[in-house]
């Protein structure tokens, strides 16, 4: 195909683009169904080559989406299929012969992976300079495609850096919410999973993301979610790289900043490293003489009220511990439950009863 492409450029740009528009549809269809691996590698190295031959704007934002849910699930797919040859590793019938042929299978899985990267590679060359000024649903997704492989390849996804750190850090000040959403869940994966070569990044991107949480309009309904991923983005980089801030110095604020009401899961994250905190006796969550522990009651039950603690969840049962540690030490109790309204209260006391 991109040969197809070459051939056709003396006929002119006009045909040269309608040649692509029959190919690219076709093209991204069969990324999403071609069950073949070995066809499905052809297709997608063809695909990637098709995009440095024609280059810049010939990708709508409907190929954007389309290519981005299926990238994405080829993702899913390969950290899947991990799981499954760990599981039958530990199975009864391993052998050699089951080894042989789970180190086929995951050979043929990464082949595919170094495709999707193939995708990603040229996307992103293309449209290197032009990235700034793409729609914002483009950007979104070219920094939820980065943000998955961070995640899901930890460390050695540092060899892509060059492709996104950049353009992620200056997105998560975007005059797009979901730019900027999408950019600080980026650095908060960076954090948790991507190892030391992210840390002078997570120092720069800080009072990138304070800017945001502290914007006078942070809280409107379009910029919350994004204004709560630059959140828990702070909370991770305290939590998983705390040699790359003053943790002393940022942890008051970030406290201030809690809880979170919309973004269930990264509520979670919050309220996991809140615990560990508390837990380990942390003498700037607590203040002086445990003066803080009303706010944290506070911060416990509005997290209640807004459903952002799901009771199934291991974390309620440590919140619930970090009450009942309160309630045996009665003026403490009292002090604490004094000052919180009677939702609040209400909200404490069906945290207990549930876990």
């Amino acid at each position: 195909m991109p040969l197809l492409l070459e051939c056709a450029r003396v006929r002119g740009p006009e045909y040269l683009t309608q040649m692509w528009h029959f190919m690219c549809d076709a093209l991204i269809k069969a990324i999403g169904t071609e069950p073949d691996s070995d066809v499905l590698s052809e297709i997608m190295h063809s695909f990637a080559k098709c995009i440095e031959v024609m280059g810049d704007g010939c990708l709508n934002n409907e190929h954007f989406e389309e290519l981005g849910g299926i990238l994405k699930g080829k993702l899913e797919e390969h950290f899947k299929n991990q799981e499954l040859r760990q599981v039958k590793r530990q199975d009864e019938d391993y052998d050699e012969q089951v080894e042989e042929s789970l180190q086929d299978e995951d050979d043929s899985d990464v082949y595919i992976l170094t495709k999707v990267s193939d995708i990603l590679h040229s996307i992103f060359s293309s449209y290197k300079e032009k990235c700034p000024h793409r729609p914002w649903p483009d950007r979104q997704w070219g920094l939820c495609i980065f943000d998955d492989i961070v995640e899901h390849c930890s460390p050695s996804s540092f060899k892509y850096a060059e492709y996104f750190l950049r353009p992620m850090l200056q997105s998560i000040c975007d005059n797009s919410p979901e730019v900027r959403q999408a950019a600080a869940y980026g650095v908060g994966v960076m954090a948790q999973f991507g190892g030391d070569s992210y840390r002078p990044f997570c120092t720069e991107a800080l009072p990138l993301l304070v800017r945001v949480i502290q914007s006078p309009d942070a809280k409107t309904k379009e910029n919350v979610n994004a204004t709560e991923n630059c959140i828990s983005a702070v909370g991770k980089i305290m939590k998983f790289k705390p040699d790359c801030v003053n943790v002393e110095e940022v942890l008051p604020h970030w406290l201030s900043w809690l809880p979170l009401h919309e973004d269930k899961e990264e509520a979670v994250h919050t309220f996991n490293y809140l615990c560990d905190l508390i837990e380990s006796n942390n003498p700037v969550v607590l203040g002086p003489n445990n003066s803080n522990l009303p706010r944290i009651f506070g911060i416990i039950a509005d997290g209640e009220i807004h459903e952002a603690i799901k009771h199934e969840d291991p974390c309620t049962k440590r919140l619930a511990n970090v009450v009942r540690q309160v309630q045996t030490s009665g003026g403490l109790w009292t002090e604490c439950i004094s000052q919180l309204n009677a939702d609040q209260q209400a909200a404490i006391q069906e945290l207990l009863n549930s876990a």
